[in-house]
């Protein structure tokens, strides 16, 4: 067949067996949305599709994909690894960015549900970058129709801007309209994970939640091994979610309570290990028994979603806890073994429809018992059909890598809106000094700090550095959370972040990089979260005397002065992961 250009959009694939319509439905300010439509007159088997546009490759430094941490470089045509995207899995959007950290493209699908796979390549050929997004990439049911919108931003501004705009835009579907975000998912949190794993001593996460209540957190998340005494690390007994290791968890959780501190649970959702009840009574109703961990739950049957519903609402109702943690979502998928038919008591044939069925039910469920119950997702499962379900998207797994949770707690951080994105638990060598120990927290501090620390070994210093960095991450929350967020150098793994609101902006510096200083707020705070003691402020204007105040990472006051920042260069001596508080001084 002979490809179709329609709006210098390349249409690549057969379509013998359906229409591919690609209509411009508007084109402003830079923005161009283009309806494209597959159809027929009859159900069909829809097969790849690919849409394909190039641009020239001018001032391009990079390619931003929402889950490529590090790897934010230029990919040549010659490269077959496509980004994927499907309702638990990544967004499907890609930006192109400048030398300045401005949008060259940024381009993006509205449906987030099915799977698509995306990319923007250079050809050498022609040194033009070809952008390109697939549709029905995997099995697929039958269709008769399917329509999205196809969003192609071309603004001068930030590309983080242009991914704002993204986001909004995917937020003003009805079928991603996100839920509010509570009170609860905007607290720092203790997580038993990383230092304790699947061995959980119910008297010493008492002793642990009151320590942790008095540094400023409020909630503890449960991992896994809450649910069975086996410690092998795999999900054999996973799928009936009974407390064995604590057995009187409504007592439990009443003494958590009593901490100041509220509780969430682990769970794996699409797990059902073979050592469970459930294995047993859900036999044959799974989308693979061939998983290397367990069996996954096929959710396209009633009794499935049904089953799982009933686990959470059990013990919101009658364990009284006050949120989830649901994980492992991105196992919901077409396997080699699924069948992709809605017959044999299976009410969808789709399996993210399915999803996304369960998912719903699932929020509407527990909101009817509590509106304030927060449930965490973290990558991949944080893009906008998620926004649906979830109320905090963590950081994936990174434990003691304190720049990569930087970079991955940006990444989710520019696509979520108003959805609190969490860091993941940082964890640190006992042995470590107080200041590289203060590395780890520093970086989580753009998004909602994790800690995974046993605080009952911790040292005097190693509590007041905690207790001083969560008080001031407490006290800013606003700023962090809902300032105006502009993180820069993406190839460089955001060195330098920064966000502000009417009264405050506050700067996280962590690599040897000057900053840029033009700050129109009479407080500046700038988070020196690099081994220098040399924090370099560059300015063209003269913004005149400020008092300034440089606290250690424990919170001890270094030195006051008064500065001036000129037009030029000025540097200003601070401890390793200390503070500088620059306040205007109005009466110069």
């Amino acid at each position: 067949m002979k490809n179709i250009i329609t709006h210098n959009i390349e249409v690549i694939g057969k379509t013998e067996a359906f229409d591919v319509a690609i209509t411009l439905n508007s084109e402003s300010d830079g923005v161009s949305l283009y309806d494209i439509t597959f159809s027929a007159d009859s159900f069909f088997n829809p097969h790849p599709i690919t849409l394909r546009w190039k641009i020239p490759a001018i001032n391009i430094k990079g390619v931003w994909k929402p889950t490529t941490d590090f790897s934010k470089r230029i990919m040549d045509d010659w490269e077959l690894d496509h980004m994927e995207s499907r309702i638990s899995v990544d967004s499907p959007v890609i930006s192109l960015f400048g030398h300045n950290d401005n949008n060259i493209l940024t381009f993006a699908c509205s449906d987030p549900i099915n799977t698509t796979k995306l990319n923007a390549l250079y050809r050498e050929e022609d040194n033009h970058m070809y952008c390109h997004i697939s549709f029905f990439v995997e099995r697929h049911h039958a269709i008769n129709s399917h329509t999205v919108q196809l969003r192609i931003d071309q603004n001068e501004q930030h590309f983080s801007r242009s991914l704002h705009n993204v986001s909004s835009w995917w937020s003003n579907f009805k079928n991603l309209e996100p839920i509010k975000t509570p009170d609860l998912a905007k607290v720092p949190v203790y997580s038993t994970w990383y230092q304790f794993h699947q061995k959980l001593d119910p008297e010493e996460l008492i002793k642990e939640c009151k320590i942790a209540s008095k540094l400023g957190y409020e909630l503890i998340i449960l991992d896994d091994g809450w649910q069975t005494i086996d410690e092998n690390r795999g999900y054999d007994f996973t799928g009936d979610w009974f407390p064995e290791r604590i057995p009187e968890m409504k007592d439990f959780v009443r003494t958590i309570h009593n901490t100041g501190m509220k509780l969430a649970l682990w769970y794996s959702v699409p797990f059902c290990g073979k050592k469970s009840e459930a294995y047993k009574k859900f036999k044959g109703k799974f989308l693979t028994e061939e998983h290397r961990w367990a069996p996954v739950f096929d959710p396209r049957y009633p009794e499935v979603r049904e089953h799982l519903i009933h686990l959470y609402i059990l013990a919101l109702n009658y364990w009284e806890i006050d949120g989830f943690k649901l994980d492992f979502i991105d196992e919901f998928k077409v396997y080699p073994d699924t069948v992709l038919t809605k017959e044999d008591g299976r009410d969808f044939s789709s399996v993210n429809l399915a999803v996304d069925r369960l998912m719903t039910d699932i929020v509407r469920s527990l909101h009817t018992i509590n509106p304030q119950v927060v449930i965490e997702f973290r990558q991949k499962y944080t893009g906008p059909a998620m926004r649906k379900y979830g109320n905090m998207f963590r950081a994936f797994d990174c434990p003691g890598d304190a720049t990569m949770n930087r970079v991955r707690i940006t990444d989710i951080k520019m696509l979520s809106g108003k959805t609190a994105v969490h860091s993941d638990m940082f964890t640190y060598h006992h042995d470590e000094p107080i200041e590289i120990k203060a590395l780890q927290i520093v970086n989580t501090l753009f998004g909602v700090p994790q800690l995974s620390v046993v605080l009952q070994k911790a040292t005097r210093d190693e509590l007041s550095m905690i207790r001083f960095y969560t008080k001031y991450w407490k006290t800013n929350a606003n700023t962090f959370l809902n300032g105006k967020f502009i993180p820069q150098r993406p190839l460089a793994n955001y060195p330098i972040l920064k966000s502000y609101s009417d009264s405050i902006t506050i700067i996280g510096l962590f690599d040897n990089y000057i900053i840029d200083f033009k700050e129109e707020t009479n407080r500046v705070d700038i988070i020196n979260g690099q081994l220098s003691q040399k924090v370099v402020l560059s300015s063209t204007d003269d913004y005149g005397a400020y008092h300034c105040i440089i606290y250690n990472c424990m919170g001890e006051k270094i030195t006051e002065s008064k500065i001036m920042i000129l037009a030029g260069v000025i540097q200003i001596e601070a401890p390793v992961c200390g503070l500088i508080r620059l306040k205007k001084n109005t009466n110069t």
